[in-house]
């Protein structure tokens, strides 16, 4: 065999094995797309969860909401409220995408079939996140949650965590 044969040969084979093994890693590390079930196991705070997926826990963001941080009025009550919910219960998640910090954006589907991004919204637990969602269902039932004073709605000025956020990052 020549010196060029030999070079033609083994290059190929290296670059499918390199091909390989990093798809295997990207398969083992990223969070695969598509909805899936899993027992929550983690409640970050009211908007963010840790659902069992492929043997291990994944953050979800959920999708189109915000609710208030821990530091503000109503966050301990919105994080409650999520616990108890979910913590211990198999819940679908209906996946949207990854955001920046490399959780899972989803709905999340209770056992009953509600969905908790919209019970914290009805409940005046979360804000709809206007931003990055335009369901026209999280805005009836904020609206609807404003007028009948429930939750955060019963602040007399309630300051949305984005800008609460925003003000916290000034400081």
């Amino acid at each position: 065999m020549r010196k060029g044969q030999r070079f033609t040969r083994t290059y190929p084979l290296a670059a499918i094995v390199l091909i390989l093994a990093v798809s295997a890693l990207w398969y083992r590390w990223m969070p695969a797309r598509g909805d899936f079930t899993g027992k929550v196991v983690g409640v970050s705070d009211g908007d963010t969860i840790e659902v069992m997926r492929a043997g291990r826990a994944v953050r979800v963001r959920l999708h189109g909401i915000d609710c208030p941080e821990s530091r503000q009025a109503f966050g301990t009550r919105a994080k409650q409220f999520t616990s108890e919910l979910v913590f211990g219960k198999t819940v679908a998640v209906q996946v949207y995408g990854t955001d920046q910090y490399g959780r899972i954006l989803g709905e999340v589907i209770l056992p009953d079939g509600r969905s908790l991004n919209r019970e914290l919204v009805r409940n005046g637990y979360a804000w709809w996140y206007r931003r990055y969602s335009n369901d026209p269902v999280l805005q009836q039932l904020e609206d609807e949650a404003r007028r009948e004073r429930r939750g955060l709605w019963r602040d007399k000025n309630p300051i949305p965590p984005w800008e609460f956020r925003r003000e916290s990052r000034r400081r």
